[in-house]
């Protein structure tokens, strides 16, 4: 199959499609790209890989996109990625700039996306062909490295430790195969649900539950603060817009959108962290830092750039060794499996024209971003204001349709569906951390692999450490994440 062939117009339309569909969910308050992703990925089993990936992709660009409108309209983050973005866009909002304040996030998330983009196509391929040549014992550490870093940049150490520990250890319930090492026999299954959980979770209804049912949870428990109703969402109409804005924030734009990429190759470490590090480090560098948190525009473009370069970065991890870089490439995973396709070092060589459909599929879902929200940004803003008695009902029959048909009608999958969605719910409640459970979850198998293979080869605990030079440097790696952790949380301390 050559790509000429994948390049149809349905192709197109699918990405032109996802990311409109991703604009509208990022653009109501409690929506996610996490959620538009996982909520419409059932429907990628019937379009094959690349038509599916396409839609996907775009619902990711868009998604992370969207956010923008009531983040700068409403002070209220469409996603997690958009806080530092309300920080100056809400206030030059009120001071009569709401349409200028949206187009100068539109510009630099189309220039962030773009950057991160052309890291992919440059890294990705580059990390795959080293991580070929990795043992098993290079790969159990780069695993136990990608933990070590979520649960650093976590919250609290112990916190992201624990959610990461708990995922790995829910992901093991079911038979212990022999190709795993083990004997077959069942493992944390009681005897009522040994039928059900031969194989453990399925892997996309435990997706839907945390990042679908779940938010649909929290957010009808919070619904809006008060004072901060959806109707009449207006955009003032100010000075015009004038390009002449961007005079002198080039190396902004580059340095944010490259915090952003890189932020986005480390696992599990999300959106929010690429914008609020991307922000305070232009607020570091200006000569006006006075003026951010006023209506800055040098603030929304570092925002809005950084975290749009997550969405290349996040993807690099993921198909050169394997780990997603964030939950929404987390639930990517989750096509590939669908099409029976394993994400790894040998993903891009075995798939070359799959890797070129996605390069392409990105491309197409920024520049369609740009100009669906450049030019309809009036429009788009009025989706704030959709009831959410009448969006969530909707997304929760969506939600238990996906479940149940994922794996041809199996009703368990529904029970694991509400399973993980009180799950998601409670531990928001209780402050575990989502990120790294679900890595941990999707990486545990592969974990427990690694182990087990490593010492049945070696049959010793040492060879971990002395194996190669690349082991000594992952173990240098882990000990820096988990020392930076330890540091910041002495200086958090030490602020309050």
């Amino acid at each position: 199959m050559d790509l000429l062939s994948i390049l149809t117009p349905l192709f197109f339309t699918l990405v032109a499609v996802g990311t409109v569909i991703g604009i509208i969910f990022g653009a109501i308050p409690g929506m996610t790209a996490t959620m538009a992703v996982a909520v419409c990925l059932p429907l990628t089993y019937s379009l094959g890989l690349e038509n599916g990936l396409a839609l996907l992709l775009g619902l990711y660009v868009g998604g992370i996109s969207g956010g923008l409108v009531p983040a700068i309209l409403l002070n209220i983050p469409g996603t997690p990625s958009s806080i530092t973005t309300t920080l100056d866009g809400y206030p030059m909002t009120m001071a009569g700039e709401g349409e200028n304040a949206l187009k100068i996030g539109i510009i630099s998330s189309v220039i962030g996306g773009l950057i991160s983009l052309a890291a992919l196509y440059l890294f990705a391929p580059a990390l795959a062909d080293f991580a070929i040549k990795f043992s098993y014992i290079e790969k159990f550490l780069i695993i136990f490295f990608a933990l070590t870093v979520m649960a650093a940049l976590s919250s609290s150490l112990l916190v992201g430790i624990f959610s990461g520990v708990l995922g790995i250890f829910i992901s093991l319930i079911g038979a212990y195969d022999i190709s795993r090492g083990g004997n077959g026999e069942l493992r944390l299954v009681p005897e009522f649900l040994e039928y059900y959980l031969e194989s453990g979770f399925s892997l996309l209804p435990v997706l839907i539950g945390l990042f679908g049912l779940a938010t649909i949870l929290i957010e009808a428990e919070n619904g809006m603060p008060e004072g901060q109703g959806l109707s009449g969402v207006k955009i003032a109409k100010g000075k015009p817009f004038r390009l002449s804005v961007f005079k002198g924030q080039i190396v902004n734009l580059i340095r944010s959108s490259g915090i952003g990429t890189f932020v986005g190759i480390l696992p599990g470490v999300g959106g929010s962290a690429a914008s609020i590090l991307a922000y305070s480090q232009e607020k570091n560098f200006s000569r006006h830092p006075e003026r951010f948190g006023k209506g800055e525009p040098a603030g929304v473009i570092a925002s809005e750039s950084a975290n749009n370069g997550l969405t290349g970065g996040a993807l690099v991890p993921l198909l050169s060794l394997g780990i997603p870089g964030d939950s929404t490439t987390a639930i990517l995973i989750g096509a590939f499996t669908l099409q029976g396709i394993q994400v790894g070092p040998l993903f891009i060589g075995n798939n070359p024209v799959t890797w070129d459909a996605m390069i392409i599929a990105m491309l197409v879902a920024n520049l369609v971003m740009f100009l669906v929200m450049i030019f309809a940004i009036r429009h788009i803003a009025k989706v704030v204001s959709v009831p959410k008695n009448i969006l969530f009902p909707i997304i929760l029959m969506m939600c238990v349709v996906g479940a149940y048909t994922i794996n041809y009608g199996v009703m368990f999958d529904v029970w694991t569906l509400l399973i993980f969605g009180l799950f998601g719910y409670l531990a928001h409640k209780i402050g575990l951390e989502i990120a790294p459970f679900i890595i941990g979850f999707i990486l545990g198998p592969s974990a427990e692999i690694y182990f087990v293979k490593s010492l049945e080869s070696f049959g010793t605990l040492s060879i971990f450490f002395t194996k190669s030079w690349i082991a000594v440097l992952l173990w240098v790696l882990i000990a820096l994440s988990i020392g930076f952790s330890i540091m910041v949380s002495r200086k958090t301390k030490k602020m309050r």
